[in-house]
C-alpha cells in the first residue's frame, strides 16, 4: 500500500523532520496539536492541522481516541508516531490498524515484547544477549548499591532515580512511577544495580518488510544529565574495538530478530570500557531522537525507511561496519544548568542557529514562539558532520556560539564548553561526564558586553528623543559626576556623555542602538545588541550574555515576606508533603513542582515551622509565585 498522506501523532521537532522527508517523497501531511502548540511552526508546515483541544499530554497527545479521530477527519492514510507519548504503545498500533490506517512503525507484538522492560531482559537473555540483573525492591541491601529505579514503559529519563541509600529508595520509587505515569499513562518501574561511570552505546537497526535485518552502525550517548542525553555521536569513539563493535552489532541484530522486528529501531547498551563488555539496558522500538548523527555518516534517510517498511517495501541494503566520516549532535534545552538545570519559560524574543552544508539544526521553535512548560524542555538538535571527530566538534562549537537565542535561558554555553574541553576531545567520556568534568563556560567579557549595552541604550534613547534630537548623549554643561547605568547581575557602568564616548578605557568605534563596536589594546570587536523591557541581549564572537537592568523605582508589591518559598518555574503541584504549624528540617521537602514532565522537589532552606502554605495539589503556578512560608528557628 502506498502511503498518500501522513499524520503525525506528535509535535514541535519530530513532526518537522517527518515532514521534511514527506515532502521530499511527494506525500501529503497532517498535524496535531495541542492549544498551547498552535503557534508553533510545524502547523504551519502541514498541508492540514487538527486542534486537540487542551494542553496537558493527558488531554491531547496520549489521548488514542482523539488522534485516530483526527487522522479519519483529516483523511489520512498513515500514522507516524514520532517519538514519546504514544510512539512505543502497542494498544495505539493496534487501534491504529484496526482502523484502517498504516502504522508507520513496528508490529504491535515487537512493541509489547520489548515495552515491558523486565519481560524484555528475560526475552534477551534466551537470545544470548548479555543483561543486568533486576532486583526486588524489598529485599535490595547496602551490598546492591548504588541502584537506579526505571520506568518500565518509557525512557528519555522520565521516571528514573539513581538511589544511594536505602532509606530513599521507597521515596524514588513514589516519584519515579508518578513520572513515568505522568509521561507515559503507565508508572510500572523496576530497580537494578546501577553501573557508575559506564558508556551508554548503542546500534541503531532496521528490519524491512521481511523481517531482514541491518545494522547501521552504533552511537554513543553518554554525555547525559538526569539520565537524559545531551551530546550524541556516530560512530562511538574511544577504546572501541573492531571486535566489541561486531559483538554489540551481533547482539543488537539477535535482540531485532528475536521480536521479528520491522523498520527502524534502537538498542541500547551499557558498554563498560575497562573490561570491553557490555549489557543490554532496552530497545526503543521507534525513532530515536539522535537519530540524524547516523543519517549524516551513513547518508541514509531513516524515516524513509520507515516509510517504506510500512509501505511492505523489501531491501538489499548493505552498510559498512564503520563509517568513515564523523557526526556529533547536542540537544539545545530551555533550562539552567547553573540552577541543577531547572526548566526555563517564556517567549523566544530571538532564535536563529545557521545552518550550513554540514551543519543540521531540528527544531521546532521559531522567534516568537512561547516555551510552555508542559512539554519537553528541548528547542532544537543541532548536528555538525566532520571527517573527524575534532573537526565536527569544531564546526558544532562555532555553530552554537554563532547562534542567536534571546528570551529564555538555555544550556548552550554549557555545550559549547563540552565540545572544546579536552577531556571530551580526548574521547574520555562516560554517563558521569558531567561530574567528573564539569565544564566550565568560556567567561564571556560581562563588563564588555555590559559596555555595549549601556552604550547601545543611551542611543536608542536619544534615537527615541522628541526634542533636542541633535544634542550630544547625556550631555551637562558642568560635568558634575558620571553617568550610572546597573545591571541586576551586579555590572555598573560608569560613563561619560558628549560628542564621545567615555568608558572604562574603551574607545567606541560605532555606536547604535543595536550595533555598537568597542577597541581595547588596538582589537575592536563588535556587538550587538536588543532591548526587550529590562531586559538586554548581547551577541559576540564568544557567545552571548543577557542582562536585566536594574529598574529606578521598585513596586512595594513585588516584596515578599522573609522566608517565602517561591516557585523556580511555571508548573503544577503535584504534591504537598506538609501542612501549616508542621515542624520541618533543612532540605526536608515542602511540595513537589512538575515542569516540563519532570517532577521538582521544594524543600525547606532552613529548619523552622511552616506558617503559610498557598497552594494545593493540582494548582497552577507562575515563576516567583509564593507557595509557601518557613520561618526559620534562627532569625
Amino acid at each position: 500500500m502506498t502511503i498518500q498522506r501522513l499524520m503525525v501523532a506528535n509535535r514541535a521537532e519530530i513532526a518537522s523532520r517527518v515532514f521534511r522527508t514527506c515532502r521530499r517523497l511527494g506525500i501529503e501531511t497532517v498535524a496535531v496539536h495541542s492549544d498551547a502548540d498552535a503557534a508553533l511552526p510545524y502547523v504551519a508546515e502541514a498541508d492540514h492541522a487538527v486542534r486537540l483541544p487542551g494542553t496537558a499530554p493527558s488531554e491531547t497527545y496520549l489521548r488514542a481516541d482523539l488522534l485516530i479521530e483526527a487522522a479519519r477527519r483529516s483523511g489520512a492514510d498513515a500514522i507516524h508516531p514520532g517519538y514519546g507519548f504514544l510512539s512505543e504503545n502497542a494498544d495505539f498500533a493496534r487501534q491504529v490498524v484496526a482502523a484502517g490506517l498504516t502504522w508507520v512503525g513496528p508490529q504491535p507484538e515487537s512493541i509489547e515484547a520489548m515495552g515491558d522492560k523486565i519481560q524484555a531482559k528475560r526475552l534477551m537473555e534466551q537470545a544470548d544477549v548479555p543483561v543486568l540483573a533486576n532486583l526486588d525492591a524489598a529485599s535490595a541491601t547496602a551490598a546492591d548499591l548504588p541502584l537506579i529505579v526505571k520506568a518500565s514503559a518509557g525512557g528519555g529519563g522520565r521516571g528514573m532515580r539513581i538511589v544511594r541509600r536505602l532509606e530513599d529508595l521507597p521515596r524514588e520509587i513514589e516519584i519515579a512511577r508518578d513520572e513515568a505515569l505522568s509521561a507515559f499513562g503507565d508508572g510500572s518501574v523496576f530497580v537494578e544495580t546501577y553501573v557508575e561511570r559506564g558508556r551508554h552505546v548503542e546500534v541503531q537497526v532496521w528490519g524491512d518488510a521481511e523481517g531482514r535485518v541491518a545494522v547501521l552502525g552504533e552511537r554513543d550517548c553518554s554525555l547525559q544529565r538526569r539520565h537524559q542525553k545531551v551530546v550524541e555521536e556516530a560512530p562511538a569513539p574511544g577504546r572501541l574495538s573492531r571486535a566489541t563493535r561486531e559483538r554489540m552489532h551481533g547482539a543488537a541484530r539477535r535482540a531485532a530478530e528475536a521480536v521479528s522486528y520491522r523498520g527502524a529501531g534502537t538498542v541500547e547498551f551499557l558498554y563498560d570500557e575497562e573490561h570491553a563488555r557490555f549489557f543490554f539496558l532496552e530497545m526503543n522500538t521507534r525513532l530515536q531522537v539522535e537519530h540524524p548523527v547516523t543519517e549524516m555518516v551513513f547518508h541514509q534517510d531513516l524515516v524513509e525507511l520507515q516509510l517504506r517498511t510500512a509501505q511492505g517495501e523489501t531491501s538489499d541494503l548493505r552498510f559498512p561496519d564503520k563509517p568513515d566520516t564523523h557526526a556529533i549532535e547536542v540537544r539545545l534545552y530551555a533550562e539552567d544548568p547553573a540552577a541543577d538545570y531547572q526548566p526555563q519559560s517564556g517567549v523566544l524574543t530571538a532564535f536563529d542557529i545557521p545552518a550550513g552544508p554540514d551543519v543540521r539544526v531540528d527544531t521546532g521553535f521559531a522567534a516568537g514562539n512561547e516555551v510552555t512548560t508542559f512539554y519537553d524542555a528541548m528547542l532544537a538538535k543541532v548536528i555538525a558532520h566532520g571527517r573527524t571527530r575534532d573537526e565536527a566538534a569544531r564546526k558544532l562549537a562555532t555553530t552554537l556560539r554563532r547562534a542567536r537565542i534571546h528570551g529564555v535561558t538555555t544550556n548552550r554555553d554549557q555545550l559549547v564548553a563540552i565540545l572544546t574541553s579536552r577531556a571530551f576531545l580526548d574521547g574520555e567520556i562516560s554517563t558521569a561526564f558531567l561530574v567528573d568534568h564539569p565544564p566550565e563556560p568560556a567567561t564571556a567579557d560581562r563588563h564588555a558586553a555590559a559596555v555595549a549595552a549601556t552604550i547601545a541604550l543611551a542611543e536608542r534613547a536619544r534615537a527615541e528623543r522628541v526634542v533636542q534630537q541633535g544634542a550630544p548623549v547625556a550631555w551637562r554643561n558642568v560635568v558634575s559626576q558620571p553617568q550610572r547605568t546597573e545591571f541586576t547581575s551586579g555590572e555598573v557602568v560608569e560613563w561619560y556623555g558628549g560628542r564621545t564616548y567615555a568608558v572604562d578605557g574603551f574607545v567606541v568605534r560605532e555606536a547604535s542602538p543595536t550595533r555598537v563596536v568597542l577597541e581595547a589594546d588596538g582589537v575592536a570587536t563588535g556587538y550587538d545588541v536588543a532591548v526587550s523591557g529590562l531586559r538586554v541581549d548581547v551577541d559576540h564572537p564568544h557567545g552571548h550574555v543577557a542582562l536585566a537592568r536594574v529598574p529606578r523605582f521598585t513596586d512595594p508589591a513585588d516584596a515578599v515576606a522573609s522566608g517565602s518559598l517561591l516557585a523556580p518555574m511555571p508548573g503544577t503541584v503535584v504534591r504537598v508533603a506538609v501542612e501549616a504549624g508542621q515542624q520541618v528540617a533543612q532540605g526536608e521537602p515542602v511540595l513537589v513542582l512538575e515542569a516540563m514532565k519532570m517532577q521538582h522537589t521544594v524543600s525547606a532552606p532552613t529548619a523552622g515551622t511552616v506558617t503559610e502554605i498557598h497552594v494545593q495539589a493540582g494548582a497552577q503556578v507562575a515563576s516567583g509565585a509564593v507557595l509557601a512560608v518557613v520561618e526559620g528557628d534562627t532569625p
